[in-house]
């Protein structure tokens, strides 16, 4: 398979610790051009790349055939639109837009092209999210009836980060709330309703910095849970059947490793220590469930082999367009303080 030219639109936190390393190690791609409007920063990492100081100078010498659009939420929907209009592939980081609208016009506009629209939804492939795929799925909790997933971090502080400023699409909502949004989705379909409470909690703070989102299934609960202020251990997940429960500490070490500016190499990358796997409560006995490898390299793999065709992608428009429609509800459920039927 001939390797796919790929442009990274952005070199910020993200684009550089998370996007940039995992396209440089996928075999089927090739990083051949990065859009920093002032600096020259991923010459340092990436000698042989082709620096453009906008998006229009990148599509007007087109010299990529994938655009990965690693921008302020506010910008991709006018991004991707231009991508997708000169022809290109295009993968955007999450949320993919700022509405389900916006979303579903993208999706029009790349069936129209024929080319490929893909969101990066990287916590799919969590160790512990596909820890928690294998419970439920070998039946160990037995019927489940509640579901609880937490992001909590620690960061008092306010920042300059774009994502707590006063622009459109900021805040933790649409960020981690995307991912566990995602994984709710993933697991359990499109829920019947959704209850949010959605705070702005640090001092001073202008973006939401905590939620609390409750989607309602028949017979299913799912909590959904982020915060900035949390120091204290928190279950990653939390999951009771009627046979037992399992809770799950820690975030997966993926993340943690790529910002320590590690390459995602090796037979050991993903894996988690024993000593921080989580645990089955059954009845009469407990024991740890050992967490599966988790490997943001295989989203890029599934990209190529989507684009050549030999494969479907993993992460649809149309997933992400109905988790947008959730977090559309959420911020009105919020607003109206009361349940949203979808």
């Amino acid at each position: 398979m001939e390797k796919i030219k790929t442009a990274l639109v952005g070199f910020g936190s993200v684009g550089e610790k998370t996007h940039a390393p995992l396209i440089s190690v996928c075999e089927y791609l090739d990083l051949v051009a990065v859009v920093e409007r002032t600096k020259e920063k991923s010459k340092e990492k990436y000698p042989e790349i082709s620096i453009f100081r906008s998006l229009e100078e990148l599509l007007e010498a087109d010299v990529a055939d994938l655009i990965v659009i690693v921008t302020p939420n506010h910008l991709h929907f006018e991004q991707a639109k231009s991508c997708l209009e000169k022809g290109k592939h295009v993968l955007v980081d999450k949320p993919v837009t700022l509405t389900s609208k916006e979303a579903e016009e993208l999706k029009n506009l790349a069936e129209s092209k024929g080319v490929l629209l893909s969101v990066f939804q990287n916590r799919r492939l969590d160790g512990d999210f596909k820890t928690v795929q294998q419970i439920i799925k070998e039946g160990v909790l037995g019927r489940l009836v509640h579901f609880e997933s937490h992001f909590d971090r620690f960061r008092p502080n306010l920042t300059d980060n774009w994502r707590e400023k006063d622009i459109p699409g900021n805040g933790i909502t649409f960020d981690l709330g995307t991912h566990l949004i995602d994984q709710a989705y993933l697991l359990f379909g499109n829920p019947e309703w959704v209850y949010a409470d959605i705070r702005s909690q640090r001092t001073d703070a202008i973006s939401d910095d905590y939620f609390d989102i409750t989607l309602g299934y028949d017979t299913i609960k799912v909590k959904l849970t982020a915060t900035v202020l949390s120091n204290a251990p928190m279950p990653k997940f939390l999951l009771l059947g009627e046979l037992g429960s399992y809770s799950k500490y820690g975030l997966d070490v993926q993340e943690k490793a790529l910002k320590a500016g590690e390459l995602p190499h090796g037979k050991d990358w993903g894996i988690e220590q024993e000593a921080a796997w989580g645990t089955v409560f059954l009845e009469n006995t407990a024991y740890k469930y050992e967490t599966h490898r988790g490997d943001y390299r295989l989203f890029y793999t599934n990209i190529a082999k989507a684009i050549a065709g030999t494969e479907e992608p993993d992460v649809k428009i149309d997933e992400a367009i109905a988790v947008l429609k959730i977090i559309e509800a959420a911020f009105q459920s919020n607003k109206n303080g009361k349940r949203i039927y979808l």
